[in-house]
């Protein structure tokens, strides 16, 4: 199937490989972090979103509601979920965007015009495309055809992965893909299935076929206090990395924020914060300090 759903593309990016890039979000995703920044991203369904703060009352969602979804209360507009058929038309007239839809059903004719449009940026900067999620691994058929457009054209390729995925998947899209962006949670497999819903071992796996394989490879590790910010785990995670074969992997270490707060208030949920916080100045260059003395170089952001 060469259409999928995309959440978002967002153009300009700076944080997702080199030089200025174009991210394609892909939606749906088989993690479900409890830290994830992009909840919108974890279901492979379109949803609908809406903002409080946005609305204005003016009704006009709920005049053209066919299916009488929609409705006002004391807390802005409510939906009955049982009702709506998510066919965009409230978020059609909504004048604020208040009323928005995750996720839009396109193919590859409609990236690659996205992804061609921004070439200029990407020639003078060193840039290119980010295939991110959600998951992109998920969506084998539009990335594989995406990334094999992009190479003949010339145009930098990189895959940002949780990495949990088939191996024919990954050594098919390792072909075509310059840069993995690498997301490295934590090492106890039991730690890891509760705070991401799934076990680690595929994603250790995988992540040490691709080193094994000389793919270019940048580590992203989120840092959370009370997940993952133990010292048990820091240590684990540097002595695997420093065991990949190949080239000493770059590691980006992102601080833990709670952006996604307002996120979840949109799609209507209660976020769980589940304990989790910043971790201080201090224990994230506490971190770097362990990566060194297993002769990594780890930096905070990226």
């Amino acid at each position: 199937m060469d259409n999928s759903l995309v959440f978002d593309m967002k153009r300009y990016a700076i944080n997702d490989g080199p030089g200025i890039r174009i991210t394609i979000f892909l939606k749906g995703c088989p993690l479900s972090c409890a830290w994830c920044h992009n909840p919108e991203s974890q279901s492979s369904e379109v949803q609908l979103l809406y903002t409080h703060g946005k609305c204005i009352g003016c009704s006009e969602c709920v005049r053209v509601c066919r299916q009488s979804a929609a409705s006002i209360s004391s807390n802005g507009i409510f939906t009955d979920s049982d009702l709506c058929v998510l066919c965009g038309d409230c978020t059609e007239v909504c004048p604020t965007k208040a009323r928005e839809l995750a996720g839009k059903l396109i193919g590859v004719e409609e990236v690659m015009t996205a992804i061609e449009k921004e070439r200029v940026f990407f020639e003078q900067s060193g840039g290119g495309v980010t295939f991110s999620g959600g998951e992109p691994l998920s969506h084998p058929d539009l990335l594989i055809k995406l990334l094999d457009m992009c190479g003949e054209k010339g145009i930098h390729r990189v895959v940002d992965t949780a990495g949990l995925a088939s191996t024919d998947i990954l050594l098919s899209v390792a072909e075509r893909t310059d840069i993995f962006l690498y997301d490295l949670k934590m090492m106890d497999s039991d730690k890891h299935l509760k705070f991401t819903g799934v076990r680690n071992e595929k994603i250790l796996e995988n992540l040490q076929l691709l080193s094994a394989g000389g793919a270019g490879i940048i580590i992203r590790i989120p840092l959370i206090k009370n997940v993952n910010d133990d010292s048990e785990n820091i240590t684990q995670t540097a002595l695997f990395i420093a065991s990949l074969s190949g080239e000493k992997k770059t590691i980006n270490i992102l601080p833990y924020h709670n952006i996604a707060v307002g996120k979840y208030k949109r799609m209507g949920e209660a976020f769980d914060e589940r304990g989790m916080q910043e971790p201080s100045p201090e224990r994230l260059q506490e971190a770097v300090e362990v990566f060194a003395a297993h002769g990594l170089i780890a930096s905070i952001g990226g």
